[in-house]
């Protein structure tokens, strides 16, 4: 069965012909420009936010006693 299978792919293989490609919207390269630019674009926006979590001090967290989950790495215990 399996053989038989691979014979059939080789020879369909073998016997197509060449098949048309689909139509570009534009010239590759125009695409893979177009496409580079968008990815730069993303890059930098994600860059620009790089810095937003160094923008203020940490402050601590208070003891929520309404919070249905308490934090359980709470080392001082303020919300026991």
């Amino acid at each position: 069965m399996l053989a038989q299978l691979a014979t059939t792919v080789i020879q369909a293989a073998a016997e197509g012909g060449h098949e048309e490609l689909a139509p570009l919207i534009a010239p590759p390269f125009v695409v893979g420009g177009v496409m580079m630019a968008i990815l730069l674009v993303l890059l930098f926006v994600t860059v620009s936010y790089s810095n937003l979590g160094n923008r203020h001090d940490a402050v601590e967290e208070h003891a929520d006693p309404h919070r249905q989950h308490t934090n359980k790495h709470d080392h001082s215990h303020q919300g026991h």
